[in-house]
């Protein structure tokens, strides 16, 4: 029997119900077809690995971190670079952090995957929104009752320091916290799968940045492993091509690509 794992990224309120704090469209209906496909062939699925994003208030990618010289905190999705913090155009609100943010922006600047974008306040830990989407969340547990067995679930995001749209390392890990480290733990578990089945929120930013990392830590072969739900994923307003360049990229490294429906073992 082939050994399946699922893996679903973020499936949070804050990003599936269309009033969220940083609702992703389509989201809702993504995560119900999922729950569908676990009630469908749960008892065909060896291992569930869930990650949630998980955030203070207080943290460098939403807007309470930052002030400009008017004493002003940036609006949601402000871009905040290298040069912005030189010329003190935004600096941080606690002037302690004023010499490790330059520092963190230009470590951003260098890995080139993405600069510093400010969001709304979302997952926050003791939140409604920090919670899985209702309808998969009874479907996971239902798979638990059924299977004497646990999801496991994977935070990140806790460090208030970094951004951690990756579930398996922070792109600029805190030597501090072994958490913002690369997960070595969640990329071995998925080795030993025969299919990696990958859903979850957002397509064009945390399971975008998730699947490129496990893939750049595993052995080619095991990218074979990996089948994309296309049909259950999508991405941010006005990221989509960040999220189909994504699914192009991996698909040419040996990622499948399916729909839930159509999945079948």
């Amino acid at each position: 029997m082939k050994k399946i794992h699922l893996l679903i990224i973020d499936p949070q309120i804050d990003f599936c119900e269309p009033d969220g704090a940083l609702a992703v469209p389509g989201a809702d209906a993504d995560m119900e077809r999922l729950a569908d496909m676990i009630n469908r062939i749960g008892d065909k699925i060896c291992d569930i690995h869930c990650t949630l994003d998980t955030h203070h208030l207080f943290d460098i990618s939403h807007p309470i971190f930052w002030l400009n010289l008017k004493g002003e905190h940036p609006d949601p999705f402000t871009i905040i670079t290298k040069a912005d913090v030189e010329k003190n155009i935004w600096h941080p609100a606690n002037a302690q952090y004023q010499k490790y943010v330059l520092d963190y922006v230009s470590q951003l600047e260098i890995n080139k995957r993405y600069p510093l974008c400010i969001w709304p306040p979302h997952c926050l830990i003791g939140t409604r929104g920090h919670n899985v989407f209702p309808v998969l969340a009874h479907a996971m547990q239902k798979w638990e009752k059924d299977h004497i067995a646990m999801v496991n679930y994977v935070a990140k995001g806790s460090n208030f320091k970094t951004e951690h749209y990756s579930a398996v390392q922070a792109d600029v890990p805190d030597p501090g916290d072994p958490l913002t480290m690369l997960n070595n733990d969640l990329i071995k578990a998925l080795e030993k799968a025969d299919i990696i089945l990958i859903a979850g929120e957002a397509l064009s930013h945390c399971l975008k940045f998730t699947i490129e990392d496990i893939a750049d830590n595993f052995e080619e072969k095991h990218i074979k492993k990996m089948v994309f739900l296309k049909d259950c994923a999508s991405s941010v307003p006005g990221f989509e091509n960040q999220g189909q360049d994504f699914v192009k990229a991996m698909n040419a490294r040996g990622m499948q690509i399916s729909n839930s429906v159509d999945f079948k073992i």
